[in-house]
């Protein structure tokens, strides 16, 4: 009867990472509450992020129960559908203030496509890596198409005047060709091209406000009541909030609107100051925690294209966390990108509840004795 029991296929969410999803559903919850505080008088937003909520958990799961290994198989076709949209959004979009056109009306909602274009570029560069890692032979054509493709995604998104997603797909990009092993010539070349550029996007990609908030990332104080004007809030709200905060609901700079945008990109402001310290440090704990998570569980794929799959998601993750936070306390310059399921944001929400979901699907079928202890 023993050995009956043993050979019992067991269901696949007795190998579900409960550890990461209850991590980003705990972080979720809390980045509710958090931008409840921020936008207090707009319930709206709030409404809307709670909608993108829910939807979101049910796309990760259900992305979760689904063989990640399907995905190579629509690989091309999410790809030129996200590309497709972005061309729509470069006719037909609207941005903010700082001439990008980033946004789109979907069935009365503003979706951002670049956000969709991120996961799906990982989908598809994971098929090539595969490739690339797992042949006997480098074989160039293969390493062409990842190349082109990365130009590709990229390029549109540069030409919607969006550095801040531009900076994520090269971050991802460098984590990519750095755990695949392409050969460092091809990385030469590369950087070569991508020197070059730096006048070309200085000149004609960035737009004069675009170029301040470089300039004055560098020195705040330089235009105190422009530029730099956020970043000095922000770190103001931030010390303010000392080692407990000043109370949910009760912090001036963000409860006054002194703090700019403090609903996304500035988000960290409003932990900061009405949590303190303490309130900083579990945001930053649990963003670590799910990054780690999902670093472990890259390792044990159980084949390359997942490994690829987990660490380009983690990249994008990541990148967002640190960026967020460090342009919050003037670390880093401004750009706009939000605190993953934290900032208000509902195409955010969604594609990082998909990418957890893929995650999770890995972790579902990774090797034999791994365990989610």
């Amino acid at each position: 009867m023993y050995f009956v029991e043993k050979l019992k296929p067991q269901s696949p969410y007795k190998r579900f990472d409960y550890p990461l999803f209850t991590a980003v559903m705990v972080l979720s919850v809390i980045g509710l509450f958090v931008l409840n505080s921020a936008v207090k008088n707009k319930p709206n937003i709030l409404k809307s992020q709670v909608l993108a909520f829910i939807m979101g958990i049910a796309l990760c799961l259900i992305l979760s129960a689904i063989d990640y290994k399907d995905l190579k198989f629509f690989s091309l076709l999410i790809f030129f559908g996200a590309m497709g949209l972005m061309v729509i959004t470069l006719l037909f979009g609207h941005g903010e203030n700082l001439g990008n056109k980033n946004w789109i009306k979907i069935a009365g909602m503003s979706v951002q496509p670049s956000e969709f274009a991120k996961l799906a570029y990982i989908i598809l560069a994971s098929v090539f890596l595969e490739r690339i890692k797992d042949s006997q032979e480098t074989d160039k054509s293969d390493i062409i198409k990842f190349i082109v493709y990365s130009g590709v995604a990229i390029g549109f998104v540069l030409l919607q005047k969006d550095l801040g997603t531009a900076l994520v797909f090269g971050f991802i990009f460098l984590i990519f060709i750095y755990i695949v092993g392409i050969p460092y010539r091809y990385i030469f070349i590369l950087c070569g091209c991508l020197t070059l550029s730096l006048p070309f996007v200085w000149i004609y990609v960035l737009n004069d406000k675009r170029r301040e908030r470089i300039l004055t990332f560098i020195s705040p104080e330089r235009d105190p009541l422009g530029g730099g004007y956020n970043v000095i809030m922000s770190k103001m709200a931030i010390g303010s909030g000392q080692l407990f905060g000043q109370g949910y609901e009760n912090g001036i700079q963000t409860q006054s609107r002194s703090v700019p945008v403090n609903e996304s990109d500035f988000i960290f402001s409003v932990v900061g100051e009405e949590f303190g310290f303490i309130g900083g440090i579990i945001i930053i704990l649990l963003g670590l925690f799910i990054i780690l998570r999902c670093i472990y569980i890259a390792k044990n794929s159980s084949d390359s294209y997942g490994t690829f799959l987990v660490m380009g998601i983690t990249g994008m993750i990541a990148f967002n966390f640190i960026e967020n936070i460090g342009m919050s306390i003037g670390l880093l310059p401004v750009t706009g990108l939000p605190l993953p399921f934290v900032s208000q944001g509902g195409t955010a929400m969604l594609v990082y509840f998909m990418s957890i979901g893929i995650v999770l699907s890995v972790s579902i079928r990774r090797k034999r004795g791994f365990s989610t202890a």
